[in-house]
């Protein structure tokens, strides 16, 4: 490697450690932000917190890379060109490209680097916050219950705590817990001075144990209505009382309702290829077993029709509301409401072949993904090292807002190619790499702009260009030795 290559290379990692860093920290807190409600003052350690928040902040890797090597490349260059060090390459009889070449080499390393990781690093990552939130929500409940405010995870009860304390939350005073039950049904509502959290043997379940309270009922099943008003309230005083509550609804939130094992952000290129297999397979067994209900209904609907259509003649038009009263129109009517409720049936069918297509739609653009953004990352160099020696303006100033710009276009474009591919608007192969595929010609353009040494930024250039439909329309200026 030669000197010159060994200088660039070197001054291209000083912005990128450091940009790289302070990107990383910006998306960490980020995530900090919105998940440390949640998990503070809840009975876990500081090492604990530390440890969920790093496994899930590693996926912003994906995107923090990118963004970096398009700063760093800006900066770079563009204090080649202020420092005018990429004149004296020029003079030198070295181009561009060749000045480019080192780095293009580097950055196709890291984007190399971006595939693994994102291939079997982040997967495993993402595996263990799951895992760990999964372990959380079955050790310590206490971490989804905040003091003094009424809550309804647990399934078919608002639950109350006055004051949560211990190690692991287990610890309760105050507690309220009140039956979500129909106006038909028993009512209930449970009151104890203290209680306690116990582990369950069946970690599907939560195991409260409470001192000193009251149970509150009110039997109402299976009662007439004049035997319920009479019908007193009992009230039961108690020293202990054991409850177990169904905490799986709870446990599968935390997990996002996915296997923790069997989820596909959990898995490497090659393996989501055989889940979309599976998936595949069992999407065409869904939809035949959605479409033949509805096949089979609209078929009897047009018999039915057939069968006992009238011989007289129909005279339009007929409102809705006067064909139960007639009764030679009465098959209309008939027709009407099975078609009238065909089309819920349809509307039904439609919400869950749409969550299928949701679903296959999220696992492609996951697989390609871990392909398409190390393309990016070499999208964004050439967009970079052209703009940095066109603008030559090196430091935080003007290359950040450029590279906050480009990025800003390259992120919303990502997330409306996403919903579109979410509501099966766009095929989710084309949403992958749309973005790469809109900013691939630009930067090709730029890279060209650049080795021709273009100054698409110099405004007195797109003065001179218009100046002739300015001076058209300007009024003449009279000379000031005339005002």
């Amino acid at each position: 490697m030669k000197k010159l290559d060994k200088y660039i290379i070197k001054t291209f990692f000083g912005p990128f450690l450091f940009i790289f860093s302070v990107l990383f920290f910006i998306f960490i807190v980020n995530i900090i932000w919105t998940q440390m409600s949640q998990l503070t003052g809840k009975g876990l350690t500081y090492w604990e917190i530390s440890k969920f928040l790093f496994y899930l902040g590693i996926n912003v890797v994906s995107m923090v890379l990118p963004l970096t090597i398009l700063l760093s490349s800006i900066m770079t260059f563009g204090d080649f060109g202020e420092r005018y060090e990429l004149a004296a390459m020029k003079a030198a009889g070295i181009s561009l490209v060749r000045v480019m070449l080192p780095l293009f080499v580097t950055v196709s390393f890291l984007a190399g680097i971006l595939f693994l990781f994102s291939n079997n690093v982040i997967p495993d990552f993402q595996r263990k916050a799951k895992n760990m939130m999964f372990n959380i929500i079955s050790s310590k409940p206490a971490i989804n219950f905040t003091p003094g405010v009424f809550i309804d995870q647990i399934s078919g009860y608002s639950v109350k705590f006055d004051k949560i304390s211990g190690e692991n939350g287990e610890k309760l005073e105050g507690v309220f817990l009140h039956k979500n039950a129909s106006p038909y049904d028993d009512q209930q509502t449970i009151i104890a001075t203290t209680g306690k959290f116990a582990p369950a043997i069946d970690k599907n379940y939560l195991k409260l144990i409470l001192y000193k309270g009251y149970v509150f009922t009110d039997n109402i099943t299976n009662k007439p209505y004049e035997e319920r008003k009479k019908q007193p309230n009992q009230s039961i005083k108690f020293d202990s009382l054991v409850n177990h509550f169904d905490i799986s609804e709870l446990i599968n939130n935390a997990i996002e309702k996915e296997k923790i094992t069997d989820d596909y952000r959990f898995q490497t290129y090659t393996e989501v290829n055989e889940t979309l297999e599976k998936n595949r397979k069992g999407n065409i067994a869904t939809i035949n077993s959605i479409a033949s209900p509805i096949i089979s209904q609209t078929n009897n609907y047009v018999e039915y029709i057939d069968k006992t259509k009238t011989k007289d003649k129909i005279k339009e038009p007929y409102k809705i509301d006067t064909l139960k009263k007639d009764k030679k129109l009465e098959v209309l009517w008939n027709a009407y409401n099975k078609i009238d409720a065909l089309k819920a049936s349809v509307e039904s069918s439609e919400n869950a072949i749409n969550d299928t297509v949701k679903l296959h739609n999220k696992i492609v653009l996951y697989q390609q993904r871990i392909v398409s953004y190390s393309f990016t990352c070499i999208i964004f160099f050439l967009i970079g090292a052209s703009l940095g020696s066109i603008i030559r303006k090196g430091g935080m100033g003007l290359p950040v807002v450029i590279s906050i710009i480009i990025f800003i276009i390259f992120y919303v474009l990502n997330l409306t190619v996403e919903n579109l591919s979410w509501k099966g608007a766009m095929d989710p192969y084309l949403a992958a790499w749309l973005p790469n595929m809109v900013l691939l010609p630009f930067s090709l353009w730029l890279t060209y702009k650049a080795l021709t040494d273009s100054q698409i930024f110099d405004i007195e250039k797109y003065k001179a260009l218009f100046k002739p439909i300015i001076d058209k329309f300007a009024k003449p200026k009279e000379h000031e030795r005339y005002q």
